[in-house]
């Protein structure tokens, strides 16, 4: 794989492990997938045969984002008017979502994920999480197989979590009984793709995260069986917790959320929880303690969230915080870059309400880079420093947009907010979005033919109805 030059960028987010600072002027240079140097005048030593040069004057550079949130299966019911939260109560949208979702076929995945990961990609995003929690029955179950064929098109470093639902709508869930599975179901096909996909080693492109749904969609033994796979697996654990659930998990277990899951063990440092804006600043502390971490999506809280997540007691307590964009239920982008503006100006607006202050906005940039990275267990991405993976995205701010605005590169995506994609992002030293196209594209919006193709992508499943979505 060939090196890069960036040659004299404007700025530089660099960190060496210490916190963030701007280097002003400066090159970077890559070497197959990691940072090789970043300092001034690189170009006159010697360079890795092979090495591009390329002229990166007016470039902001920042470590690559890393998304700790999302649903991509949600993507193709975006901007319905039929489906807007502001017409519908929750058990209304509910009813009429799930049906949907339980009609999507193993193409519908598959595609789906090229237009989520392809969003992310043109705006800053290098590592994602996906929550994927909708198995219909007759999709099969090589659905994530399929999302890490979609990671591997574009070039994603991906992390699939594996989630499933098994508590039948008859006892309390909201789970059409076409998209339940069994809890041996659920654990055998975790630990599969855990043994076909999973590389823990540094750099590593796939990785594969046990996360049942939620605790009110899911049988107790889902989630103990999940606890003991995943500590056996040495990998992550994930769930949806604190979006206004804990009523219910009290009346049915006698106890809230966080304290259920940590009975279960479903906590500590290798495990996160998806929003939790719901919680109290005693939750906070008891997840602090035991290092649990928080996936927090700020842009599904404008529509359901009955309260703003209090980001700045979380930082204040230690909580280890990350962003997500979240689904298309609840949010119809897939910019992660835009919701480290949302997630700080809505800190700002609840700021009188709160008993901390709100967190400087470079701490906003913080979370959506090394932030997510402890959440996923990366110590090899989310900061650009010599040896750290060549994860990055590039900004030109020789623009109108940026008049008056280069002042302070920490807190420019925060503060000012970027609509526009990238100039350019780069994954594992590979650049995979230059000049507002994907590199090597064989069709609009790809990059190249997928490994493996079940059928034409227009086909339909063998076991699909007339009518279903062909996507």
């Amino acid at each position: 794989m060939a090196g890069y030059l960036l040659k004299n960028c404007a700025a530089v987010i660099v960190d060496d492990g210490n916190g963030p600072r701007v280097g002003r002027n400066v090159d970077v240079l890559t070497d197959g997938p990691a940072i090789r140097a970043i300092g001034e005048g690189l170009d006159k030593g010697e360079l890795p045969v092979g090495t591009v040069a390329q002229d990166s004057a007016g470039w902001f550079v920042y470590p690559g984002l890393v998304n700790t949130h999302h649903h991509f299966f949600q993507c193709f019911v975006r901007n319905r008017a039929d489906l807007d939260w502001t017409k519908l109560s929750v058990i209304e949208w509910l009813d009429r979502i799930y049906p949907i979702f339980s009609r999507l076929t193993e193409e519908c995945f598959y595609h789906v994920s090229v237009t989520a990961m392809a969003e992310l990609i043109k705006h800053g995003c290098t590592t994602a999480f996906d929550h994927q929690y909708c198995f219909p029955r007759h999709a099969g179950k090589r659905l994530i197989d399929r999302q890490f064929e979609a990671a591997e098109l574009l070039g994603m470093r991906f992390h699939a979590g594996r989630g499933g639902n098994t508590l039948p709508k008859s006892e309390g869930s909201t789970i059409p009984d076409a998209m339940l599975e069994t809890t041996d179901e659920f654990i055998a096909d975790c630990a599969r793709l855990i043994d076909a996909y999973h590389d823990a080693g540094r750099f590593g492109m796939r990785q594969v995260v046990v996360a049942p749904c939620q605790p009110v969609n899911c049988y107790r033994e889902t989630f103990v069986e999940s606890v003991a796979l995943a500590r056996d697996r040495k990998v992550r654990m994930h769930t949806h917790v604190g979006e206004g659930e804990s009523p219910v998990i009290q009346a049915r277990h006698g106890l809230r959320t966080v304290d259920y899951c940590a009975e279960i063990g479903f906590c500590g440092s290798d495990a996160f929880y998806a929003h939790c804006w719901e919680l109290t600043h005693d939750e906070l502390r008891k997840m602090a303690a035991s290092g649990t971490g928080v996936a927090h999506c700020p842009e599904p809280v404008y529509l359901v969230g009955a309260e703003i997540t209090d980001i700045p007691a979380m930082s204040t307590l230690g909580l280890v915080v990350g962003l997500g964009c979240d689904g298309a239920a609840s949010n119809d982008n897939s910019n992660l870059m835009h919701c480290i503006h949302s997630a700080y100006m809505l800190q700002c607006l609840s700021a009188s309400t709160r008993d901390h202050p709100v967190p400087p906005p470079a701490d906003f940039l913080g979370y959506a880079t090394t932030g997510g990275a402890a959440l996923l267990g990366r110590g090899d991405i989310g900061r650009l420093s010599p040896g750290m993976a060549a994860d990055l995205f590039a900004i030109d701010t020789r623009r109108m947009d940026y008049v008056g605005t280069r002042h302070d590169p920490l807190s420019l995506l925060a503060k000012v907010g970027i609509g526009t994609p990238t100039d350019m992002t780069m994954i594992n030293g590979r650049i995979v979005w230059a000049k507002g196209e994907f590199p090597g594209s064989t069709r609009p919006g790809c990059s190249r033919k997928p490994r493996r193709r079940s059928r034409p992508w227009n086909s339909r499943s063998q076991n699909q109805k007339q009518g279903e979505p062909t996507c």
